[in-house]
């Protein structure tokens, strides 16, 4: 496809969602009100963001698949001249899956959002939110400029904490305020960085800095680099122990706000790990590789045995915020393989980024239509006398959170298995002058995590899917707050079925539903394909992933 045009759709990429919540904030116009201001505002949100989708895969199918290695699509203009800011963006073989994600996760979340709108203020403010993140979101994955990173970087935040903190649920505002003091004070810190590189590496320009490897920058200056930049990296990660700012931000949050933070958020740490860090502080990136891996390595173990043991019975674990320490764990395994400092170990890493977040999303999508269903997401009432037992009672819902758990368990031939595996593998030959017994300590750390995970994973799909007392069911209700995750939508019927007075036989459940299964499907079968077909994505991080650690070890 022709550069200009290109360049064209990476601008319009970021540019539309950011156009799109100014306007979702006008008026409607009266033809387009339909029922109303609200569905309108709700409709222009579903539009805006598959339109971004649409542009996104456009700009995939133009992307020159023979040098996904090379910077494309690239628009380099002056900003700020006197600091040599530039408005620099472009596209390669790391970015581009990241942005065909967040424009994928962003669209399924305003379908979904559309006809199970969070109940809160208004949708105006619910669908600006939404867009701004997108192009936060987006810009993050394209520009170029160390500055303008922080400034993407940091845009997510406010829309973020918004929707936690007035569309989530119980305890929404302590944990709004624990996400949005624990990640600005790891970017305050992280700022310090990335102007030490940029003042020292005499510009703000990555692609400038990456091609020198590292040469401007001395020894002491990149240790200080990679500490202070990794270390607000790691709380988006998020890295043990910078990671309880999340588990109440996930269980507080509306489904589609934990969608978006699993899915997308998450991924900006890693991204900034392996575009920034790895290229332009290679020498501190090496020191403090073990560090990051034993980090990485006591995530894993740790994220799965919180999970384990909120899933015992008995224990009143929450589902949403197991799957919330199930990403402490999953994402352990991305940053192991970026600590490798291989082009297996960070292929491993990217490609374990696109696995979590399409996977994630669809378990934070099935736990909001639970809640919808019951009220709840207590595991304890989901799964006792009465409780959700959906193979018998919604078999189509019960089936997708089987599937959606033995994907993320990493069973091989579907998208979980690859990442996890090469991150491992990664860790089995380290590069050269990391500690090979170390991280093969590290690796089998990794592999006791898979198996734990394989089990509170099996333990949850029990529980919720066949109940745990079928021989004593006899009838009655689900116990629990009615669900607040509508506004007059359609789940509300579920929510009151459920609540019907008790009886000889349980009360009917809905199974799933037309919007849901629009908005799942993409999930699903990508999980599916990116397990048959790694090649997909591997085919363009590998020569990009090659170029940046300078040819590999």
């Amino acid at each position: 496809m022709n550069h200009t045009v290109l360049q064209s759709l990476l601008v319009a990429l970021i540019a539309l969602p950011l156009l799109g919540s100014a306007a979702a904030l006008l008026p409607a116009p009266p033809g387009l009100r339909g029922r109303g201001p609200d569905q309108a505002v709700l409709r222009h949100g579903v539009t805006v963001t598959g339109v971004v989708l649409a542009v996104a895969i456009a700009l995939a199918a133009g992307f020159d698949h023979d040098r996904p290695a090379a910077m494309q699509a690239q628009t380099d203009v002056s900003w700020i001249p006197a600091l040599d800011i530039r408005i620099h963006l472009g596209v390669d073989g790391v970015s581009l899956p990241l942005l065909v994600l967040t424009a994928l996760l962003t669209f399924l979340c305003a379908l979904y959002g559309y006809f199970n709108m969070p109940a809160g203020p208004s949708p105006k403010a619910f669908v600006a939110l939404l867009l701004l993140l997108e192009a936060g979101s987006l810009a993050t994955f394209a520009v170029l400029d160390l500055m303008l990173f922080f400034l993407a970087f940091e845009t997510v935040l406010i829309p973020m904490y918004f929707l936690i903190n007035r569309w989530g649920g119980a305890g929404r505002e302590r944990a709004a305020w624990r996400f949005i003091l624990y990640t600005l004070l790891g970017s305050v810190i992280m700022l310090l960085g990335l102007l030490l590189v940029g003042l020292k590496g005499g510009t703000f320009d990555m692609v400038a800095l990456a091609s020198g490897n590292g040469a401007k920058l001395s020894h002491t200056t990149q240790l200080i680099a990679v500490l202070a930049i990794g270390v607000g990296l790691a709380v988006k990660a998020p890295m043990w122990p910078l990671h309880s700012w999340l588990p109440d931000a996930h269980t507080a949050a509306p489904t589609v706000g934990s969608v978006l933070l699993a899915g997308v958020l998450l991924k900006m740490g890693t991204y900034g790990l392996v575009r920034i860090v790895l290229p332009i502080a290679p020498e501190g990136a090496h020191t403090f590789a073990p560090c990051l891996a034993a980090f990485a390595a006591v995530g894993i173990i740790y994220g799965s045995l919180a999970c384990l043991a909120l899933a015992r019975t008995g224990a009143k674990g929450d589902l949403k915020r197991l799957i919330a320490y199930s990403s402490v764990g999953h994402m352990g395994f991305v940053l192991l393989g970026i600590a490798t400092l291989t082009p297996t170990g960070v292929n491993g890493a990217l490609f374990a980024n696109i696995a979590h977040g399409l996977i994630t999303g669809l378990l934070f999508f099935l736990v909001g239509a639970l809640k919808d269903r019951f009220g709840t997401t207590d595991l304890d009432q989901l799964s006792g006398t009465g409780g959700a037992a959906l193979y018998g009672r919604a078999p189509r819902l019960g089936g997708l959170l089987a599937f959606a758990a033995v994907a993320s368990l990493g069973l091989p031939g579907l998208a979980g298995f690859w990442g996890e595996m090469l991150a491992m593998f990664g860790a089995f030959d380290p590069a050269d002058g990391l500690s090979r017994p170390a991280f093969l300590t590290f690796m089998a750390l990794a592999g006791l995590g898979t198996l734990l995970t394989a089990a509170y994973l099996l333990v949850v799909v029990r529980r919720v899917c066949m109940g745990e007392h079928p021989e004593t069911e006899m009838g009655g209700t689900l116990t629990g707050a009615p669900a607040h995750g509508t506004a007059g939508g359609p789940s509300e019927t579920a929510a009151g079925a459920a609540e019907a007075p008790p009886g000889p036989s349980r009360p009917a459940l809905a199974d799933v539903r037309g919007y849901e299964f629009a908005a799942w499907t993409p999930l699903v079968v990508l999980t599916v394909l990116g397990g048959l077909w790694p090649a997909a994505i591997l085919g363009l991080t590998d020569p990009a992933v090659q170029q940046l650690l300078g040819g590999g070890h």
